[in-house]
């Protein structure tokens, strides 16, 4: 398992973001993102922004709750953005985000969504780098661009991934998906010499590790392109083999979490 530090990720959320914008400064801002249907790059680089803002408020007031994230989902009103005026807001809540969080430092609590009461901090640093990441992939294909990622920033991406695919949210009876564990379910994911690892389906809940073995379903490719199939981004040099079904189910029971709130 990877395991970066806490000054590596708040490095990275800056670094991420400052690549990202790199992506698009001479792009149209009304290009669609087809990755995040309905959005154009502007309402992508507005959510990032609004993200950042988000986790910034939360660990600056050390909330012991949620926090109102209408910047952070409700685009409507950034259909015609200016590049001019965009970028200096995104890095400039990138570098807020990354300063507080220092300030914070790793072990300070505060809510987070996957907890219930508080949590380290150090959570919101590493999901605000992967948020920031996956988001660059987008804004990348948007604008034409090449997305390219260190594999060790992908292995932990992939190994967050697999933490969520464990969460109750990803395997309980849900009406309008069918059941995801059962007899002879097992995947195995394969990105070379980056790492390997195994999702154990047949208990009575989702289990992983890191290995090789046997699988009813196999995805191998670079680390950066499974971190993209995970998300459901383009990821061409992905082979897949045995069940894609049930790879294609679990990714999107171990999606719940991307999944847009009602109302």
């Amino acid at each position: 398992m990877t395991s970066l530090t806490f000054e590596r990720h708040c490095d990275e959320i800056v670094s991420q973001t400052e690549q990202l914008t790199a992506h698009v400064r001479d792009a149209d801002m009304k290009a669609p993102v087809r990755t995040c249907p309905g959005w154009n790059l502007g309402q992508l680089l507005r959510h990032v922004g609004g993200d950042h803002r988000w986790a910034e408020e939360i660990v600056r007031t050390r909330s012991t709750g949620p926090v109102p994230d209408g910047l952070v989902n409700d685009l409507t009103a950034y259909t015609d953005e200016d590049a001019a005026v965009l970028i200096p807001w995104l890095t400039e809540g990138a570098a807020r985000l990354s300063a507080t969080l220092r300030a914070a430092g790793p072990d300070a609590r505060a809510w987070n969504p996957s907890e219930e009461g508080s949590a380290p901090v150090a959570f919101w640093a590493r999901r605000m780098t992967y948020e920031t990441v996956v988001h660059r992939a987008d804004a990348a294909l948007a604008a034409g661009a090449v997305f390219v990622l260190d594999d060790d920033l992908a292995v932990e991406a992939v190994e967050e991934w697999l933490e969520y695919s464990t969460f109750p949210e990803a395997f309980e009876h849900r009406p309008d998906l069918p059941d995801l564990l059962g007899p002879d379910r097992t995947l195995h994911f394969d990105a070379a010499d980056a790492g390997q690892w195994l999702v154990d389906l047949t208990g009575e809940r989702p289990v992983w590790r890191p290995g090789s073995d046997e699988a009813t379903a196999t995805a191998r490719g670079p680390a950066t392109d499974l971190l993209l199939y995970f998300y459901k981004r383009p990821a061409p040099a992905m082979e897949i083999k045995g069940d894609e079904a049930l790879l294609d189910l679990w990714r999107t029971r171990a999606g719940f979490w991307l999944e847009a709130p009602e109302g």
